[in-house]
């Protein structure tokens, strides 16, 4: 909604402070404000006339960031002497709007598939030993995400955005790996920019660093804008599966099980194998059942046989 011309028409309602009495904002500025939680009649703008703009909702966004790193003791009342309640704010306020928000906009569809993965963890294992990943972080979560960015190179329209405003469906031509990650603070999910051009250390790399930055509360809110697919491990909570909700104005989010060893049919006889489930939620809107069978389809073969990152390269 950008202001009037001084020429054009009268200047805008203004309020008590002398400011609009309704923020001035694009509606692509409005959502992101939204996504992130913040409030646009507190935020300065630096636009034209008044508009505030992105980076005007991003310094905003890194300024509650920067106050919510102060340890406060979130305050709380008794109920009944067997009862807590504590106010719902900060990451996650903001979190469970955004998942309210997509989960009553994108239609989601879940798909199951469960796989064979021995030769993936064998070849973690491996990679631990190997010099040229020394002192990264190696583990299974690794491959799934090289998997998956094999998978969405075989399958490029799955990386794409469903623009609202303009009716338009945005594919994308890089690769930002959201990565869930539970927090002290509540679920937060920063990505790795541009992931698909990482070699293996590199990715290995990033991931960790996201991982430590998010443990130690100092993820900021670039690092949490701009995903374009996520993969939420809850594997590590001893979980099998489940239909994860779309992080909001992505496309997939892909689940990665917990890796158990089980009976399975391994060259006609019933073997030991580890074993897992993957789902991967998508947007029916921009994905449609074939396009997103595709892609479970190629992670699971890659995690099933790992030389696949060489062939499929």
């Amino acid at each position: 909604e950008a202001a009037p011309a001084p020429s054009a028409s009268p200047s805008p309602e203004l309020n008590g402070s002398g400011r609009p009495a309704r923020p001035l904002a694009k509606p692509p500025v409005r959502k992101l404000a939204k996504d992130l939680g913040i409030d646009l009649a507190a935020v300065t703008p630096s636009g034209p006339d008044g508009i505030i703009t992105r980076e005007d909702v991003h310094a905003a966004a890194e300024a509650v960031q920067t106050a919510r790193e102060t340890p406060v003791a979130a305050p709380s009342r008794a109920v009944e002497g067997r009862e807590r309640r504590v106010p719902v704010k900060g990451v996650r306020k903001a979190t469970a709007q955004a998942m309210v928000n997509s989960a009553f906009t994108a239609p989601h569809v879940t798909e199951f598939v469960t796989v064979d993965v021995t030769r993936t963890m064998k070849l973690v294992a491996d990679l631990k030993q190997d010099p040229a990943m020394a002192g990264l972080r190696v583990n299974p979560l690794l491959l799934v995400a090289k998997a998956l960015l094999v998978a969405i190179r075989r399958n490029p329209d799955v990386n794409a955005t469903w623009d609202e405003d303009n009716q338009e469906i945005v594919y994308k031509d890089y690769v930002n790996l959201g990565i869930a990650a539970a927090t002290p603070r509540g679920l937060i999910v920063p990505n790795i920019k541009d992931a698909h051009a990482k070699t293996l250390p590199e990715l290995a790399s990033a991931l960790g660093e996201l991982v430590t930055t998010a443990r130690e509360g100092k993820t900021t809110p670039a690092d949490m804008s701009g995903g374009t697919v996520t993969i939420t491990n809850v594997g590590v909570f001893g979980i099998d599966a489940g239909t994860p909700i779309l992080n909001p104005g992505e496309s997939a989010i892909l689940a990665f099980g917990a890796v158990k060893l089980q009976p399975w049919v391994h060259k006609g006889e019933v073997k030991p194998r580890q074993v897992t489930t993957l789902a991967l939620s998508f947007d029916h809107r921009l994905v449609d059942g074939e396009l997103g069978s595709k892609v479970l389809a190629d992670v699971a073969a890659v995690l099933e046989r790992p030389k696949r990152l060489i062939t499929w390269a």
